[in-house]
């Protein structure tokens, strides 16, 4: 199997972390969470000489899936994800863009296929399981590499923190249900990347996250 890398592109007000995930030997790759500053995205992608082959969405939320329609059709790939109980959020994004005064950057998303629990996605020889882990956003979902022991966990757990759950369609006890249930049985040796600030390690996460006791 080829290494797996990423590069991380901090987008919008939020500080999103956008990830380019590639092989680092075929060059192949995608793009997941364009939540907006598009041209940055583009840059990056020229910078590293990655193919990208499709835009992999987390969830319905403006910093995450906010620039996706854009960075679609300027790269003529396909949008994958999130589970389709975001479809409200994906369609209200100008909405959230008004109210935040970033109206004019986002434009509201319709992915080219919603995901389902189970299925799986890849590029190159990587293959990631699809796992529907709601309670920050209905249908998030999260991105998991078996044989590399990687995770792209978008909006569900941080290092030392979880997800809000204050926002449209936020669930508390179903997001602790999606870190303890679904993500923690990987298995402690699990890499992970988050949308916001450094990644970590699940067993980390299990010891020592105080809203995890």
């Amino acid at each position: 199997m080829g290494q797996l890398n990423a590069v991380i592109i901090p987008v919008t007000p939020f500080q999103q972390n956008c990830a380019i995930l590639f092989d680092a030997a075929d060059k192949t790759g995608v793009v997941v969470d364009p939540g907006g500053d598009v041209d940055r995205i583009v840059d990056a992608i020229r910078q590293t000489g990655v193919t990208i082959e499709a835009i992999w969405i987390t969830h319905g939320h403006i910093d995450h899936a906010g620039g996706a329609m854009e960075l679609k059709e300027r790269l003529g790939v396909d949008i994958l994800g999130p589970h389709e109980a975001d479809r409200p959020l994906l369609a209200n994004l100008e909405n959230q863009g008004r109210m935040f005064g970033v109206g004019d950057a986002v434009r509201d998303c319709t992915p080219d296929r919603f995901l389902k629990e189970g299925e799986t996605l890849g590029f190159g020889d990587h293959v990631f399981e699809v796992l529907h882990c709601p309670g920050h956003a209905p249908g998030h979902v999260v991105f998991f590499h078996r044989a590399a022991k990687f995770a792209h966990v978008g909006d569900v757990l941080f290092r030392g923190s979880i997800g809000r759950t204050d926002l449209f369609g936020g669930d508390h006890a179903a997001l602790i249900a999606s870190i303890k249930g679904k993500l923690l049985p990987l298995g402690d040796d699990v890499r992970f990347l988050c949308g916001h600030g450094p990644g970590g390690e699940f067993g980390e996460e299990r010891r020592s996250n105080p809203y995890l006791k």
